[in-house]
């Protein structure tokens, strides 16, 4: 048994289902196998470039099988450029189709992963919808929660799967907001039933996954931390940014938030600091402050920050471009995030039918 799990287009949370089904379907047969064909974001590991993802699931699941075999191609800086002047691609799908069968070897289920879109790598002959036809394995589909624009993304994908006669298991609709979650799992089984899709699995947003720690945060943006290491590995639910009046700032001083401000923003810094120590830290509850443009408050403000232990770190970049970079950088599931592997795979069990998806693999 083969199964293809695509999406509809890059961060609708393709890596954290599939991680989940590895789990429940290893429930389900006596070993699973995984493999990422086609790799865009790698790391070089005894000088073979792997997937980060398959770096991931490795370590979590302890697989056994070869690095390179489940991550056979990575795409370098320039590997497209090259591909168009001197086209291989029968020698590309050689090292995938070689690399299937080297991790499918005693298997009973592999779980095969792809990049983004059904449409990605087609400028190399390796789009999702290449390789499924390739591997011969049927597809799951991942996408946003939402009715217009998913719906619209997954007949999009579908209609290329299908070109290539590669049959779709159903759909996943992922990150759907909880106060919304009765209306779109109604409206998406309705939608995709009519244009003849299966409804495998509707689920809901979870903060707990979607959350950075500080420290994530302060590895990603190449602080200075210039105390506060021990409260690293608080997860941080919004940010508030020190680029309005005191009295407008209040009213966003709520949640597990990251004050981002200047340093000489001192009337807002002590104003959260207030508010988390005098309150339950529970609602609302300051988790640490980026100081950015290099600038630090007075001594005295230091001092009282310092005895809170609360993470201050210093940037150089002004507020806004500090801001920007936070809120578009994209957090994975690390191998270490026991809490949130667990979370992962809770979910996948509730939310999605796995019995379905592995009766549908065994016809």
């Amino acid at each position: 048994m083969k199964v293809y799990v695509a999406a509809t287009r890059q961060n609708d949370g393709k890596t954290v289902l599939s991680l989940g089904l590895i789990h429940a379907l290893g429930r389900r047969v006596t070993s699973v196998g995984y493999m990422k064909p086609v790799g865009q974001q790698y790391l070089v590991i005894d000088n073979d470039k792997i997937d980060k993802d398959v770096v991931l699931m490795s370590r979590i699941y302890n697989l056994k099988d070869r690095l390179i075999d489940m991550s056979p191609i990575a795409i370098p800086r320039g590997f497209t450029e090259d591909y168009i002047n001197h086209p291989r691609k029968e020698v590309l799908q050689a090292e995938v189709l070689r690399s299937f069968h080297n991790v499918a070897r005693d298997k009973d289920l592999i779980l095969i992963e792809g990049t983004g879109h059904a449409g990605v790598g087609s400028v190399f002959d390796l789009s999702n919808s290449e390789v499924a036809r390739l591997l011969k394995a049927k597809v799951i589909l991942v996408s946003l929660g939402g009715v217009g624009k998913p719906i619209d993304e997954i007949l999009l994908n579908k209609a290329m799967f299908d070109q290539k006669g590669v049959e779709i298991l159903g759909v996943i609709i992922n990150k759907v907001k909880k106060d919304k979650y009765e209306k779109i799992d109604k409206l998406v089984r309705k939608s995709l039933k009519a244009h003849g899709l299966r409804t495998l699995g509707v689920v809901p947003f979870d903060p707990i996954l979607s959350s950075p720690t500080v420290g994530e945060i302060l590895r990603e943006i190449n602080g200075e931390l210039l105390w506060g290491r021990n409260k690293l590995d608080l997860q941080v639910e919004k940010y508030v940014v020190g680029a309005m009046p005191l009295k407008t700032a209040l009213n966003y001083f709520s949640g597990k938030y990251l004050l981002i401000t200047p340093g000489n923003r001192e009337d807002l810094i002590l104003a959260a600091l207030t508010q988390s120590l005098l309150g339950n830290c529970v609602d609302n509850c300051l988790l640490g402050v980026i100081l950015t443009g290099g600038i630090l408050p007075h001594e005295n403000i230091l001092g009282l920050i310092k005895k809170t232990d609360f993470p201050l770190i210093l940037v150089k970049d002004d507020t806004y471009t500090a801001t920007s970079k936070i809120t578009s950088l994209n957090f994975k599931i690390k191998a270490e995030d026991f809490e949130k592997v667990e979370e992962t795979q809770e979910l996948v069990e509730e939310y999605v039918d796995v019995d379905e998806i592995y009766s549908l693999l065994k016809k």
